[in-house]
C-alpha cells in the first residue's frame, strides 16, 4: 500500500500563487498515474488534475486549465502541483491520490484512485 502526504498548503491573495507536493512511501508509486482532487466546503470531492503513469500526458479540470501544472519527479518519488492566479473558488482541501492499477495513461474518475492522502487545506481571499 502507498501512503502519500502533501503539503505545501496555505494561505494565498487571489492572484497569487502556491506549489503543492505530495511525497509517496511504500511501494513505489513510479508505475501508477498520480491525481490531485479538490473538495470545497459543502461541496463533493472533484477532479482536478492527473498525470499518466510516465509523465507523458497530463489532464486538467477546466476550471484549472491554463493556470494549474501537475508534475511529478519520479527520481524523488513526489508529485506536484504548481497553482497559478488562484481564485477564490479555488478554496478547497486538496488531495494527492494514486491509480489503482498500474501502467495506465488517462485516468480522472475519483473511482479509479485507489491510495489517497490526507489533504492540506487552501485558502484563497480576495
Amino acid at each position: 500500500q502507498v501512503q502519500l502526504v502533501e503539503s505545501g498548503g496555505g494561505l494565498a491573495q487571489a492572484g497569487g500563487s502556491l506549489t503543492l507536493s505530495c511525497a509517496a512511501s511504500g511501494r513505489t508509486f513510479s508505475n501508477y498515474a498520480m491525481g490531485w482532487f479538490r473538495q470545497a466546503p459543502g461541496k463533493e470531492r472533484e477532479f482536478v488534475a492527473s498525470i499518466s503513469w510516465d509523465g507523458d500526458n497530463t489532464y486538467y479540470a477546466d476550471s484549472v486549465e491554463g493556470r494549474f501544472t501537475i508534475s511529478r519527479d519520479k527520481a524523488k518519488n513526489t508529485l506536484s502541483l504548481q497553482m497559478n492566479n488562484l481564485k477564490t473558488e479555488d478554496t478547497a482541501v486538496y488531495y494527492c491520490a494514486a491509480d489503482r492499477r498500474d501502467w495506465r495513461r488517462k485516468v480522472i474518475a475519483e473511482a479509479d484512485f485507489g491510495s489517497w492522502g490526507q489533504g492540506t487545506q487552501v485558502t484563497v481571499s480576495s
